[in-house]
């Protein structure tokens, strides 16, 4: 009797993203950021806040979600073999940079055109949520995730929405409809992952040998 054993080569899943960090930097500058905002502005405010809370919470929030979506794509590239993917993740990772540039520079100037500082207090809310929310899209088409598209997409059409209600409406739409969207994401996202990761284990795990006689 002859004994042979042989494993058949395990299929590599193409890299995954962890946007969770990214889901929760994000959430907290709409929670606390767009919350102060809605309960301090408006004719007749809830809380007396000093004016610069809002925005400066926001700005936090929004830096410590960009830098954890960029550093999801440097680890997506990283981890990717082929050329197409590194490109991707390259490209993805310099888009999240070149856009807020380039919303700062909108806003900016039109602040200045206008002469009225109050547009920058409406367009960076909502222009956030715009900018964030179409690349999202483009990442989750990308990256063939469903989740994040969906999440880009919702986000995109709900901030610039809330242009049309005013103060404090809009504040108060950017605070549940985003805030909420990245909550509800945060834990999917963690579900998403948690299944990836077991269903790499599955795949890469060896396979039973085989005995011929």
């Amino acid at each position: 009797m002859t004994l042979t054993g042989t494993a058949a080569a395990p299929a590599r899943p193409a890299p995954d993203v962890d946007n969770f960090p990214a889901y929760v930097g994000f959430g907290l500058a709409y929670l606390l950021g767009h919350g102060s905002a809605a309960l301090s502005r408006g004719a007749d405010p809830l809380l007396e806040l000093p004016g610069w809370l809002p925005m400066t919470l926001l700005g936090a929030g929004l830096a410590v979600g960009t830098v954890q979506a960029t550093l999801a794509a440097l680890r997506a590239q990283r981890a990717a073999t082929a050329p197409g993917d590194v490109l991707s993740g390259q490209l993805l990772g310099a888009a999240w940079i070149s856009a807020f540039a380039a919303l700062f520079l909108a806003i900016t100037g039109l602040a200045a055109t206008l002469d009225s500082p109050d547009v920058q207090t409406l367009l960076w809310p909502t222009g956030s949520g715009l900018v964030v929310g179409l690349l999202y899209v483009a990442e989750g088409a990308v990256r063939r995730n469903v989740l994040h598209y969906t999440l880009g997409t919702w986000l995109a059409l709900t901030s610039t929405a809330a242009l049309l209600l005013g103060s404090p409406g809009l504040y108060w739409t950017l605070t549940l409809a985003g805030g909420g969207a990245y909550a509800v994401a945060a834990v999917l996202e963690r579900r998403r992952i948690t299944r990836a990761i077991s269903a790499a284990a599955a795949q890469s795990a060896p396979e039973a040998y085989q005995t011929t006689s």
